[in-house]
């Protein structure tokens, strides 16, 4: 990743790309069974990138066969740990040489800024198989504190047929926080990329190949989430489900589930994340810097997006004078391939129409709009949407309490401590908060009581590789992506009771 990210080879990548627009099955690329293809639209012009393979359950079936027999076969899943770890890193390292070219396909199918592609995404999805690569061969299995006479061993062994089903938001880095845990346990997997973002996926996919992954082991069937993602739901050999999306979706997983062969299903779901701002702040420039990045960081397409402000009033208004300024001065909106913008392009009509739908509910409603709430670069035909903050929003208006998925931050005002505890967790979700204050008191105590699975506290983040992540009530369900705990949910236990004579 020496590559400069200048206009001259962005320019250049784009003009010798080659679109990877087949299934991925058994180790070769392969059209669709039914020859059927789904368009791929640029989001940032509306025009045709290509046409994607649309499997459907029959592909289904034969990547699930090929990733049976893969794991039966021990090609892969029989590998010491140590093995597996040295074509994973092989693996890694191919990302990171493609690193522009995977940024690039990125930010032309999901409208995403190419600098974040380039300087984030990419580098986060090596550095995610890597790490579980380093870790697979570092994690011992256990002995239990039996009577004499006996031995009892506790020992993790891969679970089987991994179905991955990714959202169209963070195309490869989601790829890379399913597959880094699943494939450094010693499973196969059969993994559906959103049917708007399939390219960078299947890229990765050839790449896992050419690193030494054997055929089977990883799987890529695009299509529609109503055909190919339900058939992977269903399909009985199939024995966990890894899904990140919506929580409408995620629950049919489980509906999937319970129809077929009870497969284990990990969940990580929506998000209406709180930023609580206290009264002790003293850097108001470094909380709207980061209170921003929160909010529309992706476009605001983000499950974690802190789309919530909660502030004390007493700071609320001086606070707001940042905002604006920081937006004014700082974010730029523009065409995804210019490597100086920081807001690109909403990933479809569909979704900026809903999103923009939410905006005029909002103003219908007589909540004070600060800034933003219109449309952009509509002459380009692309789908973009200025960022849009709205003032004194009560804690039950739609827009604080809906998942919009897009650049709009509900500014919520309150008195007390406990008030604002109470409205940050007035929420079905549980994903991801931050919160803002000097007093090392103050932080602890609303850090416990904030019902959330990642508090992030003066800064926004997600956390590392080394913390899990997912959420509680209904952001997430079964398990965590990220973190050591990541590789327990793709396993099974086995306890074997030896019985000495």
């Amino acid at each position: 990743m020496s590559e400069n990210l200048t206009r001259e080879a962005i320019k250049s990548q784009v003009e010798r790309l080659e679109y990877r627009n087949l299934a991925f099955i058994d180790g070769r690329f392969v059209p669709a069974s039914s020859g059927e293809t789904l368009e791929t639209l640029n989001p940032a012009t509306g025009e045709c990138l290509t046409r994607v393979a649309a499997c459907d359950s029959a592909d289904v079936d034969l990547a699930v066969q090929a990733a049976r027999r893969a794991f039966e076969a021990g090609v892969w899943s029989g590998l010491a740990p140590a093995e597996r770890k040295a074509t994973m890193q092989r693996f890694a390292d191919l990302i990171e040489e493609h690193c522009l070219e995977l940024a690039v396909l990125e930010s032309l199918e999901a409208g995403k800024p190419i600098s974040e592609c380039f300087n984030v995404d990419i580098p986060d999805t090596a550095n995610t198989i890597r790490w579980h690569a380093e870790a697979v061969d570092k994690l011992y299995d256990a002995v239990a504190p039996t009577a004499k006479g006996v031995v009892a061993t506790v020992t993790r062994e891969p679970i089987g047929v991994v179905g991955a089903v990714l959202p169209w938001n963070f195309p490869a880095m989601m790829a890379g926080w399913k597959l880094g845990p699943a494939l450094a346990t010693g499973n196969s997997v059969v993994l559906k990329p959103a049917e708007l973002t399939s390219l960078s996926t299947l890229r990765l996919a050839e790449l896992a190949h050419e690193a030494g992954i054997p055929a089977g082991v990883l799987n890529v069937v695009p299509g529609l989430g109503h055909v190919a993602g339900k058939a992977i739901g269903l399909h009985p050999d199939i024995d966990l489900v890894a899904f990140t999306g919506s929580t409408e979706i995620g629950r049919r997983f489980l509906e999937y589930s319970a129809a077929s062969n009870l497969k284990r299903i990990v969940l990580e779901c929506g998000g209406k994340n709180p930023q609580v701002v206290m009264p002790d702040v003293s850097d108001l420039k470094t909380v709207a810097d980061n209170v921003l990045a929160a909010a529309f960081w992706n476009m605001g397409e983000n499950c974690s997006a802190g789309s919530r402000l909660i502030v004390h009033r007493s700071i609320k208004d001086d606070l707001i004078d940042e905002l604006q300024r920081q937006l004014d001065e700082e974010w730029v909106t523009g065409d995804p391939l210019d490597p100086d913008i920081n807001l690109g392009a909403l990933i479809e009509k569909d979704h900026m129409d809903k999103v923009l739908g939410h905006i005029e509910r909002a103003k219908a409603d007589g909540l004070t709009l600060v800034t933003g709430g219109v449309r952009l670069r509509e002459e380009n035909g692309g789908y973009f949407v200025a960022p849009t903050v709205f003032d004194n929003v009560p804690p039950d208006a739609a827009v604080a309490r809906d998942e919009i998925f897009g650049p709009v931050l509900a500014i919520i005002p309150f008195d007390t401590e406990e008030e604002a505890i109470t409205i940050a967790n007035d929420t079905c979700y549980g994903l991801a908060a931050s919160l803002w204050s000097d007093d090392l008191n103050t932080v602890h105590r609303m850090a416990a009581a904030i019902r959330a699975g990642t508090v992030s506290v003066n800064c926004f983040s997600e956390g590392d590789i080394t913390t899990p992540f997912g959420g509680y009530k209904q952001s997430g369900f079964g398990g965590r992506d990220k973190s050591v705990f990541a590789h327990d949910q793709y396993c099974e236990l086995k306890t074997t009771w030896i019985q000495l004579s």
